[in-house]
């Protein structure tokens, strides 16, 4: 027997909780097919645990620093202690993707494995479900690199890094993306020796001089990063871990995490059943998220473009305006914004200097440091820059780099989209001492050359010159 839904959305992590609700409280009727934990990555192994691992490190880095006259001296890790808040932040958060939730507002939350076995159709287990329009939204695994001996050393990834039940002595981190980075300062901070293997170059999406700052902090607090090497074998020696280089050097460890990005989650979905066209890279979809069959749509990790959190959700909300309101609403993502949450955080939107000088014939780039903000330098978090890129008036990308970078980009967000201005932000007036000030010392850095130039001193002359 077959059962007839409005909707079918499978995987129940950021994307699929956002486009399944939405859509149940218009009155659809809507199936979730979950095999695991709600909340998916971000909620379990990704996001909400990593930050507080974070926070956690960023407390014991504080309490040793013995900064601005203020001493901890002997402060004390309990590894168990920092374990207990990491999965308390998780208990805390997880009611707001439980199934309870989602039920109560209509959705039918269907436990197991989903398996297209038509352009219509999904089979989990027993059960045969139907629907018009169906919402792929698996998300994405951790990728493992093939490395030589990899597979017989116990290594870590996000999915299991959470659950270790002591501090590791020397983590090796392979791979300094985000989440090589933000878990490399975390693991040093609490107390490990920490070295990060990077075949490329750290972080190169983001702007060099801010991922400097980022690094020269890194190297203070005595996180070893070897960029441009890259790893031949790996291997269980007696003393743990042995990481051999290209270049015949050893790292040995006792513990070693892989942090070499992400795969779309596909197996076991029977896209071919569905017509479904995909690459090891993702599912393939237009810019309104559909993909080559008609009635599916492919949204957050498990298609083809960026992964965040962020974006997951908004594809989401997308769904929810194509199947609930037949809007033809494609994904924009000229602005999208990332957050690498280190200290400093290191905050990108739109573009860098350097890829708007490659993509514009005009650029200005205005600058403002944080030493310059008062609150910054009470604070004693005086490290960073905010830096404005702009193409003529218009601004084309905002990189930040310091305490809180992160919370400082929604103005911006809404100046790059039209419904906020540089004079606006430049002429607002906001409570000192607060951070946002160098917000607003950007936004009026744009407009310094016309308020003070030539044009407007002219000016200024020729009134005093009535008055006298």
């Amino acid at each position: 027997m077959c059962c007839l839904y409005d909707v079918i959305v499978i995987g129940a992590g950021a994307a699929g909780l956002t486009a399944a609700g939405g859509c149940a409280r218009l009155g659809l009727r809507v199936a979730l097919v979950e095999r695991d934990r709600m909340g998916g990555e971000c909620l379990n192994t990704g996001c909400v645990p990593s930050k507080a691992l974070l926070a956690a490190a960023r407390r014991a880095h504080a309490m040793r620093g013995g900064a601005m006259g203020v001493s901890s001296a002997g402060a004390q890790v309990s590894f168990a202690g920092v374990r207990t808040h990491v999965q308390g932040a998780i208990a805390a958060i997880a009611p707001h993707d439980s199934a309870e939730r989602f039920t109560a507002w209509g959705v039918e939350v269907v436990r197991g494995d989903a398996c297209f076995t038509g352009a219509r159709t999904v089979q989990v287990g027993d059960r045969l479900l139907s629907a018009p329009r169906i919402v792929v939204a698996t998300g994405s695994r951790p990728a493992v690199p093939d490395i030589p001996g990899l597979a017989s050393v116990p290594y870590l990834t996000n999915e299991t890094l959470f659950g270790l039940g002591e501090l590791p002595r020397h983590l090796i981190v392979l791979g300094a993306g985000a989440m090589g980075i933000e878990m490399a300062q975390a693991f040093r901070r609490l107390g490990s020796e920490v070295t990060v293997l990077e075949r490329g170059t750290p972080l190169p999406q983001h702007d060099g001089d801010a991922v400097a700052v980022m690094l020269g902090q890194f190297a203070s607090e005595g996180v070893v990063l070897r960029a441009g090497t890259s790893v031949a074998s790996v291997g269980m020696v007696q003393d743990g871990i042995q990481v051999v280089l290209a270049d015949g050097a050893a790292v040995l460890g006792s513990h070693l995490l892989i942090a070499a990005g992400r795969r779309a989650a596909l197996d076991g979905l029977g896209l071919a059943a569905a017509g479904i066209r995909a690459s090891p890279e993702g599912i393939e979809v237009d810019r309104r998220r559909r993909t080559s069959n008609p009635h599916v749509l492919a949204i957050g990790d498990c298609r083809i473009g960026p992964r965040f959190t962020h974006t997951a959700g908004y594809e989401g909300s997308l769904a929810v305006m194509a199947i609930g309101f037949g809007l033809p609403v494609g994904a924009q993502y000229a602005n999208l914004p990332a957050v690498i949450y280190t200290d400093p955080e290191l905050a990108q939107l739109g573009l860098t200097e350097t890829e708007a000088r490659h993509r514009f014939k005009r650029v200005r780039v205005v600058q403002e440091e944080f030493a310059d903000n008062d609150r910054s330098v009470a604070d004693g978090t005086a490290a960073g820059f905010a830096r404005v890129v702009l193409a003529g008036r218009r601004v084309v990308g905002v990189t930040i780099v310091g305490a809180g970078a992160g919370e400082l980009l929604l103005p911006w967000s809404l100046a790059m989209r039209g419904n906020a201005s540089t004079w606006a932000m430049g002429g607002a007036v906001i409570a000192y001492p607060t951070r946002s000030g160098i917000t607003k010392a950007l936004g009026f850095a744009v407009w310094d050359g016309v308020l003070f130039g030539r044009v407007a001193r002219a000016w200024a002359r020729g009134l005093a010159t009535l008055r006298r």
